[in-house]
């Protein structure tokens, strides 16, 4: 069957292909895990893939140095930390709407990809709007939801913002996605 419209999502867990951000976030989830008094979990980092008219595009949350590509699609930037770090291309992220472009370590995703949908005018919607997801500095929560700003939460946001059932949305069994209720929340408040 050919599907020339679809909405997927990837989880992809992470820390995927580097080491550094797999151990930051196993020790990141030790600590949240033995505050919050629970188990630890496996952490995933999500992106879409999103098809329409032929053309095919990944939308994700990156570091702006890890990726070489000219073409890689930016439609906008933030801070990584902190503001004052963020003037350094070292501690800035972009928000991508890449045509054509790749997710790095999909061969790594868990129960992935998703069908969210083969709707035309859904994906499109999603397309539309990727350009109007909030920037804060990511890894606070300056927007006030009770969680960090971070991948997840660019595409909860989307995903909300365009009437998906969010509530039928989950990461993999045994994992959590942080930052996916600070794009719900806020997306809830322009509603």
């Amino acid at each position: 069957m050919d599907v020339s419209a679809y909405v997927d999502l990837y989880w992809l867990p992470l820390g995927a292909g580097g080491h550094f951000v797999r151990f930051n976030g196993r020790v990141y989830e030790a600590v949240a895990a033995r505050i919050q008094h629970r188990g630890r979990d496996d952490l995933y980092h999500s992106a879409l893939e999103v098809a329409v008219a032929g053309n095919r595009y990944v939308i994700e949350m990156a570091p702006v140095w890890n990726e070489r590509s000219k073409e890689r699609g930016t439609v906008n930037e933030g801070a990584v930390g902190n503001s004052l770090l963020g003037r350094l291309r070292m501690f800035r992220y972009e928000i991508r709407c890449w045509r054509e472009g790749r997710i790095p370590d999909a061969d790594e995703a868990v129960d992935s990809p998703r069908r969210l949908t083969t709707d035309p005018a859904s994906a499109a919607a999603i397309l539309d709007t990727v350009a109007e997801v909030p920037t804060p500095v990511w890894g606070r929560d300056e927007l006030r939801t009770g969680e960090m700003w971070n991948s997840n939460s660019v595409i909860s946001w989307l995903l909300a913002r365009n009437r998906f059932d969010v509530e039928e949305i989950a990461p993999p069994a045994g994992g959590r996605a942080p930052g996916w209720s600070a794009g719900l929340a806020v997306a809830g408040r322009s509603h």
